[in-house]
């Protein structure tokens, strides 16, 4: 089968299009020049690997021959990996929107040769149907309109970049107070399923941010319905089908309401994300099961998204063998084959039924108390929870002999900065090594494979590191080794937090609207510089790096970094009160900010009985670093934030706040009275 221009790329999902009859090239130099050399219009599409419509749309028209004949002759084919490029789906995203109310993947548009878009949509159809016009038909009427209505075009292309530059220049500054927090928290309640947990109804997403901001209002206001609200949401995923009850981990999205039939595809972020939420429900409530919750992910991520250099893989597609949830899904006679005596227990637990509760198969999922199960079949609940571990590494085994879905396996610096995030979480709740050894190897890789100086690159694979970091590259991981450091505080963490600070503030800032741009001063040139503002899937790189500049700020002393973070947080109060469905993670800065955090340093972690105290505590208010050893403080000496505190033989904790600091405390009573 003859190769297109993909062929040379390192993206699993530019791959996957390698073999297409389409002539695709990648988004660069020489494609673009193409497009202005023949005067043909640019076909863009951008999809990622685990993306089922994206697959669909392939099958259907770009595995077509007659379609990519047509395609070839007309237009310069670009494919795009919305992952790699998150500044060209984000512009086209946007433009997306404003032309149909609504994006998503794939994104399909049409642009001029200098990129200006001038039809857009997502999934097409190759012939026309469910009242959408087929690809087919769309590709003839713009490739004729192309050559016979050249000024219609242009109008179109010109309409399309002025809606997307007032787009960009949104700025309503307001105060910083309390009420601010008051009225995102009421309107995000507001939006809440008070059967299912979650916000809206289907589909359903997991919203980590979301969660994590009424976690704190409840603490700011002692309402207990915003955390009652927010552990249900909790124990809904938990025991829906969007978790994956015997592998760990969490699918993408449910389908449904209830959480139980999920879009299969796994992501690392929503791996990274969500179990610092159950980190918190368990520092909350003490209860166990959010524990196990974050076991399993973090141990699924640790089993199978994990690579030998330390790196973690970028997702799992939905599909195996052509059909989506092939293998997660169970047949209760297969379960009686191989558990035997125990499948009865198993199948009343985990909902299994002879017709399944999904087209005919089952998802496992949760609907019943082990109480209730030990009632009913007569047996005490310490050996229904034994038979249920037994059965899940039975079904575990069976399941790692299916043909897997899809990885897809590079690596990306924003994705697994949030999963460095996650395991320092993981280690300080369960003071379990492994994670924290996650959370370091993590960082060394993407040291020594992603960094040079201050300058981070984006991806990587089979040894090839490419395309310059994006603002959410630099955030999440300046805020990764600034969770390291709070566990493990080596001097070398905090500088190099503080160098990409600093290569924030000089290469992304934007004075004018008060925020970062996503791209770099010196990144390739596009149609427009975009900015990204909205906490959705993932948190913006403006709310991290805010949160960075503030984190930064109290350990440095560098009056430039509260500044900064002030900025951001006043240009987006205002609005992220009255959509805070958007800026969940944004609302949380503001929350630490308004608190004026809680600066605790223990000195000698030797009695873990008073770390283990204060790490078990629900302080999100808090910055707070463990000094392990005499070198670690003076090393870091010259920060403020360590000034005046010395070594001491047995644990002692100084907790600090508005610039005074208590003296040294070394009971848990005198700890928990200055807190």
């Amino acid at each position: 089968m003859a190769k297109n221009h993909l062929i040379h790329e390192t993206s699993p999902y530019l791959l996957q299009h390698a073999e297409n009859p389409v002539d695709w090239y990648a988004w660069n130099d020489e494609s673009l020049k193409k497009a202005k050399d023949e005067n043909k219009p640019i076909f863009l599409s951008v999809g990622y690997s685990a993306c089922h419509w994206c697959h669909v749309m392939a099958h259907e028209s770009f595995e077509n021959d007659e379609v990519a004949k047509f395609m070839n002759e007309n237009f310069v084919n670009i494919k795009v990996d919305r992952e790699e490029r998150p500044d060209l789906d984000d512009i086209y995203q946007k433009v997306c929107q404003i032309a149909t109310g609504q994006g998503g993947w794939p994104l399909s548009i049409f642009l001029t040769p200098d990129q200006k878009p001038f039809y857009v949509g997502t999934y097409f159809p190759v012939l026309d149907s469910y009242g959408r016009p087929g690809f087919g038909s769309i590709t003839r009427q713009l490739a004729q309109a192309w050559k016979e209505k050249p000024k219609d075009i242009e109008k179109s292309a010109d309409n399309f970049l002025s809606a997307l530059q007032k787009a960009e220049t949104v700025k309503i500054p307001s105060k910083l107070e309390k009420v601010i927090l008051d009225e995102a928290a009421m309107n995000l309640f507001q939006l809440g399923d008070a059967a299912y947990g979650g916000f809206g109804s289907a589909p359903k997403f997991p919203n980590a941010a979301n969660v994590s901001f009424l976690f704190r209002y409840a603490k700011l206001t002692g309402l207990s319905k915003f955390n009652e609200f927010a552990l249900k949401t909790l124990n809904k995923m938990a025991k829906g089908g969007i978790f994956d009850q015997i592998g760990g981990g969490f699918h993408r999205y449910s389908t449904d309401a209830k959480w139980l039939v999920p879009h299969f595809e796994k992501m690392l972020y929503d791996n990274a994300l969500i179990p610092v939420n159950y980190a918190e429900a368990y520092q909350i409530t003490q209860d166990q099961f959010y524990l196990e919750v974050l076991h399993k992910t973090l141990g699924f991520v640790l089993r199978e998204m994990t690579s030998k250099e330390g790196g973690f893989y970028s997702a799992y597609d939905a599909d195996s063998e052509g059909v989506e949830g092939k293998f997660y899904v169970w047949k209760k006679s297969e379960i009686k084959e191989i558990l035997g005596d125990d499948a009865e227990i198993f199948c009343l637990y985990y909902d299994v039924t002879d017709g399944g509760n999904w087209e005919g198969n089952s998802i496992l999922c949760n609907n019943i108390n082990i109480s209730a199960v030990a009632f009913h079949f007569g047996m005490p609940e310490e050996k229904i929870k034994e038979i249920l571990v037994r059965c899940s590494e039975k079904l575990l085994n069976v399941r790692s002999k299916r043909v897997p879905p899809g990885l897809d396996d590079k690596v990306l610096t924003s994705w697994n900065a949030l999963m460095i995030t996650a395991f320092a979480k993981g280690y300080r709740v369960t003071g379990e090594t492994k994670y924290l050894d996650a959370a370091k190897n993590c960082v060394s890789f993407i040291e020594t494979k992603l960094l040079d100086d201050t300058k981070l690159l984006r991806t990587y694979k089979n040894n090839v590191a490419k395309i310059d970091g994006y603002l959410e590259d630099y955030s999440y991981f300046a805020n990764a080794l600034l969770d390291v450091f709070e566990i493990e505080p080596e001097a070398k963490y905090l500088n190099l937090a503080v160098k990409l600070g600093h290569h924030l503030v000089d290469h992304f800032w934007d004075p004018e609207s008060s925020s970062f741009f996503m791209t770099s001063d010196d990144h390739e040139k596009l149609i427009i510089r975009p900015k990204s503002n909205y906490d959705l899937s993932l948190p913006s790189g403006n709310s991290v790096s805010c949160f960075v500049m503030l984190r930064l700020y109290h350990l440095t002393q560098e009056e430039k970094f509260l500044k900064i973070a002030t900025q951001i947080m006043e240009s987006q109060a205002q609005i992220a009160a009255e959509n805070p469905f958007g800026f969940g993670y944004l609302l949380n800065t503001i929350y630490i900010f308004m608190q004026h955090p809680t600066e605790i340093t223990i000195i000698n972690s030797e009695n873990s009985e008073i770390c283990n105290f204060l790490y078990s505590k629900f302080l999100p208010e808090s910055i707070m670093v463990s000094i392990n050893n005499k070198s670690q403080l003076e090393n870091l000496s010259k920060f403020p934030f360590f000034a005046g505190k010395s070594y001491s033989d047995k644990t002692s904790v100084f907790v600090c706040k508005d610039f005074t600091c208590s003296l040294p405390l070394a009971t848990i009573s005198d700890i928990k009275s200055n807190l």
